[in-house]
């Protein structure tokens, strides 16, 4: 099984074929952005006028554009090796703060541009996906990535109730 590494196997020569939970979780990440950039660039016009929804609607589609880009990089590379998806998660975040830096640099001489809006957007559409994603993310190597649907171990693990587990595998008799 192409899942899990051998004995004796390495970083350079181990990969995983499997289904990779970092997509899942930037598609849904991309998807709250989505639900939550009407507000977010309604707040910026009221704020700062045509120029700041303008600018806002430009920093939501980086971020999500940067979210996106970080889950390809993961789950492409973990597919060649554990040591191209390190390199890849490493420099891919090196890439990925150049690109934010070109994408607002190719504009910050246009007229609609509003700097305050821009960064404000970035700052918080990265910070508030993170953190509104974290209620939904399984933190359980059974289950990695998006919480599983309906009563089950990793979730009651999550919500801090003991998991239920029938008396035969238990070896409860009450």
């Amino acid at each position: 099984d192409m899942n899990t590494p051998a004995a004796g196997a390495d970083a350079f020569t181990t990969r995983f074929d499997g289904p990779a939970p970092e997509v899942a979780v930037s598609k849904d990440m991309i998807k709250r952005g989505l639900i939550a950039a009407p507000a977010l660039i309604a707040a910026c016009a009221v704020i700062w006028g045509a120029d700041g929804a303008i600018s806002s609607a430009y920093a939501i589609a980086i971020v999500l554009t940067n979210f996106a880009l970080a889950a390809a990089l993961i789950a492409g590379s973990a597919r060649i090796s554990l040591a191209m998806m390190m390199g890849a998660v490493l420099f891919g975040y090196l890439i990925r703060l150049g690109l934010i830096f070109l994408a607002v640099w190719l504009v910050k001489d246009t007229a609609w541009i509003s700097f305050p809006a821009l960064g404000s957007t970035i700052i918080i559409t990265h910070l508030g996906l993170l953190f509104w994603e974290m209620k939904f993310v399984a933190l359980s190597l059974a289950a990695p990535g998006l919480k599983p649907t309906g009563s089950n171990t990793s979730t009651s693990l999550l919500s801090g109730s003991a998991p239920t587990c029938p008396r035969s595998m238990c070896g409860s008799s009450g």
